[in-house]
């Protein structure tokens, strides 16, 4: 009688925490997109913005830039909820442990990004001057150094995943985990010679955060503390 009583009950805890994985994961998922989606329309819709020589964090400047602002803050938000969501999914494990933390620092250096705004230049907003920026604000060093930490950081819980997904012999996966840490990086330095490439590594590195974190949510185990 107790065990007919008890299951019907931690199947409900069970079903419950699994959804509540998965809506995490689907945060972890949708990081990206939104980011890269949200900064692609308004780069093409604000004038003076040109993506040869502007960077998307510029776009929090100028009368319209509290949606970049919002942008940066719901993409923190998601990307550090994917990462409570591969915390569940990866249980009592090396990778589940690292993996997260990581992305954690990730999603935070998007909330960083959002309060310490870029500098203005290269003619974003209108009106600036068309040159680069002589020098860096206090503000725009440390949008700077966020970005650099948390992409380090991404890159870093890839490495971790890599582990993970070597040891289930899923070597398409481990093998993209290795190589896309070099090409956010490749991206990173080669952005003073054009600030594509910035554009191009850091996009590299939020589409594969949503291709992992996507295919984790297919192996939410069974069951779950």
């Amino acid at each position: 009688m107790t065990q007919a009583i008890g299951t019907p009950a931690t199947a409900t805890i069970v079903s419950t925490t699994r959804a509540k994985t998965r809506a995490l994961l689907a945060g972890g998922i949708a990081a990206g997109p939104l980011f890269l989606g949200t900064g692609a329309v308004q780069g093409l819709a604000q004038d003076g913005f040109d993506f040869t020589r502007n960077a998307i964090s510029q776009l929090s400047l100028g009368d319209l830039g509290w949606i970049q602002v919002a942008s940066f803050l719901l993409t923190g938000a998601l990307a550090i909820a994917g990462a409570a969501g591969i915390r569940h999914t990866l249980p009592g494990t090396a990778e589940g442990c690292w993996a997260p933390r990581l992305i954690c620092v990730f999603g935070a250096s998007f909330l960083l990004a959002a309060v310490f705004t870029a500098d203005p230049g290269a003619g974003f907003p209108a009106g600036t001057p068309e040159a680069p920026a002589a020098s860096l604000s206090w503000h725009g060093a440390l949008h700077m150094l966020s970005a650099m930490v948390g992409f380090l950081a991404l890159c870093a819980s890839f490495l971790v995943l890599a582990r993970h997904f070597a040891a289930l012999r899923q070597r398409g996966w481990a093998l993209g985990s290795r190589l896309v840490p070099l090409g956010v990086l490749a991206g990173f330095a080669a952005s003073s010679a054009t600030v594509l490439a910035f554009t191009a590594g850091a996009a590299l590195g939020l589409l594969w955060l949503t291709a992992i974190t996507a295919r984790l949510a297919t192996t939410i185990p069974a069951t779950q503390n």
